[in-house]
């Protein structure tokens, strides 16, 4: 196949069948696949639309980063060579590495940078506050652009290295100029995989091959950053829904990771002498109960607070998690143990107070209607937690129409403002990595925008004036201060609720090693022996 046909093909479905021949065809006879079980079927491919992990995860596997996050935390250069800030702190300038290539053998290039950053920052809470920043951004060159500042921040940096959804992926210009709320039609990036969309088939498989043409970072691989090496010819993602029949394939051997294994099926797999249990996110998760602030009876503060009462963070986490080995009640909206980890707003919430409860329904505006609380019933770490708060909110005296779905309908669903009757939604439960929820700007949920915000769409200028505070501020004393004001307000105007920490290892075969410490599930590093 000529470099020549390779430019000319621009088509998504032709990148597909050109990488299923430059990848596939080639090693039928010694193939090196990593069969993976991930917590969910693949159905939006879409990383920027959606803040769904799975439709980020297929991102780290498609597209690269600017900046990456190493398993310090630190923010390190990925796609970017070079950098520098100005005196002033206003100008920033960037040079990208050479030899970056999109799949379909075109360069990146500055303009491609621009265009995916500003389709990125018109969607992302952390983006949406990096851009309030941002007065012009321009090509300087080929591979270098600026960005101008209308005030210093301290935040350029830390958004562009943005660990979790959404990701500040970079797409082709062309594929970059869709509108963010429409979903991309093309699948082309530059990252270590080429995502065979022809032999995606949701429901049951999705496959990526490696892309020949990356070229990883020289310094090792640390986490998310540094030098993304792979070792495998291909990574087929298999959809197998019941927890049993995961674990016996990973234990004869006919899949090679799950990353979300039962937590009541984790002893059994401690015992087994082909799995190995690999804890790669020390970060954990953190569970939270979404509101549709829009519609009644969410969008009257009274209702929401009689959840941050009425809800007990154990009887969530016991449900769900059982073991106390591996998860943590925590009343700090940004994480246990971080540098400003506080309780400040929820010291008397958060502990089952089913009078305090009651008392604030009876004072508020519901009106007895049903609320659809969405049950993903296909995701074993969630599908427990609806039938808890359903029960809890019935003992307060709200009415529960608790609609079973799998996580992908419901990751639809949620983007919806039609009314509940109507095809709509009240709430749902869903888990964020603990990066995702460790600051004010990176918190998704917390973004109080109105229709600026993420699917629930809460509205509170007082919540995003202190959001505004916390990136302006570089003492951390003071940013704690900002933070427990914070808190305050957010107990008072609820934007979701935080129902506590927990941990996930992944399940991997005996025969498989060189897995990235990462909060994202990450398949660069990958080995499989024998």
């Amino acid at each position: 196949m000529t470099r020549t046909l390779l430019r000319s093909i621009k088509t998504a479905t032709a990148a597909s069948v050109l990488a299923s021949a430059l990848f596939t065809g080639g090693m039928a006879q010694a193939e090196n696949v990593l069969n993976v079980n991930m917590h969910s079927d693949l159905k939006i491919v879409d990383p920027i639309w959606t803040t769904a992990y799975m439709s980020r995860n297929y991102g780290y596997m498609v597209y690269d980063t600017l900046f990456a996050m190493n398993t310090k935390g630190e923010v390190m250069p990925q796609m970017v060579d070079s950098h520098t800030i100005s005196d002033d702190g206003l100008t920033y300038d960037f040079t990208l590495r050479e030899g970056l290539m999109f799949h379909d053998d075109q360069p990146v290039t500055s303009a491609d940078v621009i265009a995916s950053i500003k389709r990125w920052g018109a969607k992302d809470a952390m983006g949406q506050k990096m851009m309030s920043f941002v007065a012009e951004m321009s090509e300087t060159g080929g591979n270098s652009f600026q960005f101008k500042l209308n005030e210093p921040t301290g935040l350029i940096i830390q958004a562009l290295g943005k660990p979790s959804s959404n990701v500040p992926f970079i797409m082709p210009a062309r594929i970059a100029a869709t509108p963010p709320g429409d979903q991309i039609t093309e699948y082309i990036g530059s990252g270590p995989y080429v995502f065979l969309k022809d032999e995606w088939k949701p429901g049951d498989k999705a496959e990526f091959a490696k892309f020949e043409k990356y070229v990883p970072r020289d310094e090792p691989g640390d986490g998310l950053a540094g030098g993304k090496v792979v070792h495998v010819d291909k990574v087929v993602w298999k959809v197998i829904r019941d927890q049993q029949t995961k674990m016996n394939a990973l234990s004869k051997g006919e899949i090679d990771v799950i990353e979300s294994p039962a937590h009541d099926l984790l002893p059994l797999m401690e015992e087994d002498p082909n799995i190995q249990l690999v804890d790669l996110n020390p970060f954990g998760n953190q569970y939270t109960f979404r509101y549709n602030s829009i519609h009644p009876p969410f969008d009257d503060p009274k209702v929401r607070q009689a959840l941050l009462y009425a809800f007990d963070q154990e009887e969530f986490l016991y449900a769900a998690i059982g073991d106390e080995k591996y998860f943590k009640v925590c009343k700090a909206m940004f994480i246990c143990g971080t540098p400003i980890s506080s309780e400040k707003g929820f010291e008397d919430k958060l502990e089952g107070n089913l009078a305090k409860a009651k008392e604030l329904i009876a004072a508020s505006s519901y009106d007895g209607t049903p609320l659809i609380l969405m049950h993903p019933t296909d995701l074993a770490v969630l599908e427990p937690l609806p039938p808890v708060a359903k029960d809890i909110m019935e003992k307060i005296g709200l009415k529960v129409d608790m609609q079973a779905m799998d996580w992908q309908t419901l990751v639809g669903r949620r983007n919806k403002k039609d009314l509940p009757a109507d095809g709509g939604w009240n709430a749902f439960i869903t888990s964020w990595n603990s990066v995702d929820n460790a600051s004010p700007l990176t918190t998704p949920f917390l973004n109080a925008a109105c229709d600026q915000a993420l699917f629930g769409w809460p509205c509170d200028d007082t919540i995003q004036a202190l959001r505004d505070d916390f990136s302006r501020e570089p003492d951390a004393a003071k940013q704690l201060e900002i933070v427990e004001k914070l808190q305050e307000r957010v107990a008072e105007s609820p934007t979701h609720v935080h129902l506590g920490q927990w941990y996930q290892p992944h399940a991997m075969g005996k025969n498989i090693s060189g897995a990235p410490v990462s909060p994202v599930p990450a398949f660069w590093g990958y080995k499989k022996g024998e």
